[in-house]
């Protein structure tokens, strides 16, 4: 979604190529769900070159999350956009010398199971430092590899519960409708990859990025924990002005059912709102601490605002120096004149057919052999290829061609399978690694390094 000038953009004035400072940088994403794909995110955004390893069975889980299109999630096309993506069956006998392979060309393996899973299959630290000294290896998983809950299933309600999140409204427990753990924890991942490629350039040393969920949703509470952690005793939520309880930091409702933010912490602020409003009355009230002054300027404020539409208070407003804001639904922001001014949103392209045939099933070999090939494939589910829709069976490893997942016009990829080579376990004729699948000579890419 991000465009050229997406959220943190790099530009150095100079070339385009300048602008991705991460080019060359090869990246293995064993992720799953939200926390390491927005994380390999970030990294392909800043042009890094993201070879997503899928299950054969199904491919990553979030493709059939709905809600739908053309057979594929929303959620896994805006998050996977700008790579690569191959299936591989990480349980089959020959997964680990197909990874080694794939390893050996590249800089950083990110993964996201727990640490026994990452054990067995062979994709801990520890294994893959034997083959491959100078990998930096970043593993993402709910409670760190260390410590009681190490092996605990959860998601992110849980991680923010353990946290203290649902706790600060001070009354009921609540839901707040966003993962701020797993973005958190991909935050976390970004920025510590890009420090250990810094550190290895520098030093020759690898690292080990050990990233919990739940102490990523534990950030979050910095501010609601700082008179605890600073005097001790319990920290009381209801000192913060961000409660919900301060009328200068507030939501409000207008005269048409809509809804302003008011986020006027200074008392400059404060002091230009009132004036506006016509209430200057209204900032001498202490709201510093909860209390009868604080509840009756809040209930002011609420009636006098209820008394104009939204948009024609932020007309009012519209010269004044203060922090007040329209609450927009998603779709409304994602057409702010300033999303667009600042080239977040961009329109994707997505090709109906590869630009090669893929190496499993031949399709987009186009009139001659093609129609023969497709036929073959039918019934196959590769997961990670075009015929997503499809169920079968698959060989342990399968290309995937980079037209494949959504790739946005600006930040297009420029990564490309440069040749495949026949694995020579699975040449026609040779039995096939895994009995249930058929042998229909599956291909290895060969990844050069650019």
């Amino acid at each position: 979604m991000a465009g050229p000038h997406g959220s943190g953009a790099i530009t150095s004035g100079h070339s385009p190529a300048e602008s991705r400072p991460l080019e060359g940088v090869r990246v293995l994403d064993l992720t799953r769900l939200l926390p390491g794909a927005y994380a390999t995110l970030m990294l392909a955004d800043l042009g890094a070159d993201v070879i997503k390893i899928e299950d054969p069975r199904s491919g990553d889980q979030s493709r059939h999350m709905p809600p739908l299109v053309n057979g594929t999630s929303v959620y896994f096309t805006v998050l996977n956009r700008n790579k690569r993506s191959v299936t591989l069956n990480l349980r089959a006998p020959t997964a680990a010398a197909i990874l080694d392979r794939l390893l050996a060309r590249s800089d950083v393996l990110v993964d996201s199971f727990r640490p026994r899973t990452a054990a067995r299959l062979g994709v801990d630290a520890q294994t893959i430092r034997r083959n491959h000294p100078e990998m930096i290896c970043a593993s993402i998983t709910g409670f760190g590899k260390t410590g009681p809950y190490a092996d605990r299933a959860a998601h992110d309600i849980n991680y923010e519960a353990l946290a203290g999140l649902l706790s600060l409204s001070g009354g009921s427990p609540r839901v707040p409708g966003l993962l701020v753990g797993d973005i958190g924890a991909a935050y976390q991942t970004t920025s510590r990859i890009v420090a250990a490629l810094f550190l290895r350039e520098r030093s020759g040393l690898p690292a080990t990025i050990d990233v919990s969920i739940h102490e990523a949703a534990l950030q979050w509470t910095v501010f609601p924990s700082a008179p605890r952690l600073v005097r001790g005793g319990d920290s009381d939520p209801r000192q913060l002005p961000v409660r919900g309880d301060a009328a200068r930091y507030n939501v409000y409702e207008t005269a048409d059912g809509r809804w302003l933010a008011l986020g006027a912490l200074e008392d400059k602020f404060w002091i230009a709102f009132c004036e506006r409003l016509g209430r200057p009355d209204l900032a001498l009230l202490n709201d510093a601490q909860p209390g009868d002054q604080q509840e009756s300027a809040l209930a002011e404020v609420r009636r006098l605002l209820r008394t104009k539409t939204r948009e024609a208070w932020l007309a009012h407003f519209a010269e004044a120096d203060i922090c007040l804001t329209p609450v927009k639904a998603p779709d409304e922001a994602l057409a702010d004149p300033q999303v667009a001014a600042r080239g977040l949103v961009t329109r994707a392209t997505r090709r109906p057919h590869p630009v090669r045939p893929c190496a499993w099933c031949g399709y987009g070999l186009g009139a001659r052999g093609g129609r023969r090939r497709r036929r073959r494939a039918r019934g196959v589910a590769l997961g990670g290829c075009h015929l997503n829709g499809a169920r079968g069976p698959l060989p342990p490893f399968v290309p995937v061609l980079p037209s494949l997942v959504a790739v946005f016009e600006r930040t297009r990829i420029e990564g490309r399978i440069t040749k495949h080579e026949p694995h020579p376990e699975w040449g026609r004729g040779s039995p096939t690694p895994n009995s249930r699948m058929p042998n229909h000579g599956c291909h290895v890419p060969r990844l050069d390094r650019r």
